[in-house]
């Protein structure tokens, strides 16, 4: 059973890993075209109607991907003030309920958004600017995103009651 677990949370963390690199490189789509519009507006007094917005929906993705792994990397910003002073299973057993409510909340979120999703695409949704770019796509990545996030935090909980050794494989 112990190893079942350690192949569902590697299979787990790797699909947040991939997602997590995939969002990093949207960051490289954001710059030129940024880029491109600071220099058509001011070099050319041609501004365009698509740059901020498009880099805008690059920029949604790019943050709501990233979390869950984040949430592996533990690099969410965290109030320690008392966890930091725990050890043994007082720690442990923080470390699980927070982990608890972090699944309850994304789960929720993904639960809730999955039929406003389903909506924008039906309605084929578009963002009514100028530009107006279909945008019921961008809907999608809000319930996969926390649906990621809720499987992170379960295998993140499960992680947490591992003792030290069987987390990093080696004798702590």
């Amino acid at each position: 059973m112990l190893s079942f677990m350690k192949s569902v949370s590697s299979i787990v963390t790797g699909v947040n890993r991939l997602f997590f690199l995939l969002a990093a490189a949207l960051i490289f789509a954001v710059v030129p075209i940024l880029l491109f519009e600071v220099v058509a507006r001011y070099l050319f007094d041609a501004p365009t109607v698509w740059a901020m917005e498009a880099s805008t929906l690059i920029f949604g993705p790019h943050f709501m991907l990233a979390g869950p792994y984040l949430l592996h990397l533990k690099g969410h910003v965290a109030v320690d003030i008392f966890s930091e002073k725990l050890t043994g299973l007082p720690k442990v057993a923080l470390d699980v309920f927070s982990y608890a409510v972090i699944a309850v909340f994304a789960g929720v979120f993904a639960w809730v958004s999955w039929p406003l999703a389903i909506n924008a695409y039906s309605l084929g949704e578009t963002s009514f600017s100028a530009w107006n770019p279909p945008v019921w796509w961008l809907k999608f990545v809000v319930p996969l995103s926390f649906a990621l996030l809720f499987l992170q935090a379960l295998v993140e909980a499960c992680n947490a009651t591992r003792p030290a050794q069987d987390q990093t494989g080696a004798s702590a």
